[in-house]
């Protein structure tokens, strides 16, 4: 049903549809991602003990490297509704197509760059040796727990500044050198900056596309923006593996610096450009329905046309932030302040604010809760590491 009024015929009302069948078994997986995370927090203390006792450095940085693609996993199931979510919702995909397309597109893109990589792994200088494997190990551990809970109750929060808050926590616990620069200029700089520049961007861009269409027969313009959705969601996906995958290269990269394996002028490894692309790709395809539900009809109710608008919108800030800037800012932030955008369009009462209050809460605690996590692994490991 086209709705008439000042923005014409592009604006179109999707029939509200019954969650997918998948997504009833999602809600049966976190007792067991719950059981899974008490495992590999005890796994990271023991072996962080051990390897503390013992002096098994080897033995403790495979584990690192284990937990660090691990993240990379949960990384890949918490962020895949954000590059399919809005062409499911408008069934410009099926959710099944969508989920191979971004699993696809992942793993390309995580072959195309380093150079966030190598800011993420310039946040800290942790001690050498084991104990820098500790406070590594620490950090991610503390972005995975909040991953999960915010995945649990459907919060699109960020896994980078999950990511980047874990480490920087670890860091301050074990009184290592915290780079505040790149901090302040690469993360929390961008944290505030990419939200507002994709809601501006995407209304501007949304209300061209209205201006343009607006004598066009909706049927018509529907099913062309329903294919146009299809490439934009695949430009979404790739700049979701061009900057989430090298988030974990940069871990790994900071990993093997501290115990000497490479040195900070030395490039990624390309075994773990492939590792953490293949992880990645193998966390998308696994889904992220809560959260798919939550950024593609909760926020607002969208159509194909405003589909197209966030996704190219979102993806161009993503390939800018990646190749010009080096920054790695939130996908998840940045399709979500999108989707806002397109929806301030049509009215500013038809984005339910209350929904997005609650992701915006999730996005301030997201850092100050990863390092408080990461903070108390590394802790409870010195304490009985010695």
């Amino acid at each position: 049903m086209s709705e008439a009024g000042e923005h014409g015929a592009v604006l179109t009302r999707p029939t509200p549809q019954e969650p997918p069948p998948l997504g009833e078994q999602a809600r049966r997986v976190p007792g067991k991602a719950w059981l899974g995370l008490l495992g590999l927090v005890l796994l990271v203390i023991l072996g962080g003990v051990v390897g503390l006792r013992s002096d098994a450095q080897t033995a403790v940085l495979v584990l690192v490297v284990v937990v660090a693609l691990v993240f990379d996993y949960t990384n890949g199931f918490h962020d895949a509704a954000n590059a399919i979510a809005t062409s499911v919702s408008t069934r410009a995909l099926t959710p099944r197509a969508a989920l191979l397309m971004a699993a696809v597109m992942n793993l390309l893109g995580a072959l195309l760059g380093v150079e966030v990589a190598k800011t993420v792994s310039e946040v800290i200088t942790p001690p050498t040796g084991l104990h820098g494997l500790t406070v590594v190990a620490a950090g991610v551990l503390g972005a995975i727990t909040w991953n999960l809970i915010t995945w649990y109750f459907g919060l699109p929060s960020s896994s980078s500044h999950a990511l980047i808050g874990g480490v920087v926590g670890a860091g301050l616990a074990s009184a290592s050198s915290v780079s505040w620069d790149k901090v302040v200029d690469k993360v929390a700089i961008p944290m505030v900056v990419s939200p507002v520049v994709g809601f501006c961007l995407a209304y501007l861009v949304m209300v061209a596309l209205l201006w343009t269409f607006r004598r066009a027969n909706p049927r018509k313009v529907g099913r062309r923006f329903r294919i146009a959705q299809s490439l934009s969601a695949a430009s979404m996906a790739l700049g979701h593996g061009l900057q989430d995958a090298q988030k974990t290269m940069g871990i790994i990269v900071l990993a093997l610096i501290t115990t000497g394996h490479q040195t900070e002028d030395d490039g990624v490894p390309l075994w773990v450009i492939l590792a953490c692309a293949t992880v990645l790709s193998l966390g998308t395809y696994a889904g992220g329905w809560r959260i798919m539900r939550t950024l593609g009809r909760k926020v607002i109710e969208l159509d194909p046309p405003k589909g197209f608008a966030a996704e190219a919108t979102a993806s161009t800030i993503l390939y800018a932030a990646a190749y010009i800037w080096h920054a790695p800012i939130s996908t998840t932030h940045t399709i979500t302040s999108c989707i806002m955008g397109v929806g301030a369009t049509k009215r500013l009462s038809a984005v339910r604010w209350g929904v997005a209050g609650n992701i915006m809460m999730a996005w301030v605690l997201t850092m100050p809760m990863a390092g408080l996590v990461a903070a108390v692994v590394y802790w409870t490991v010195h304490l009985f590491g010695g």
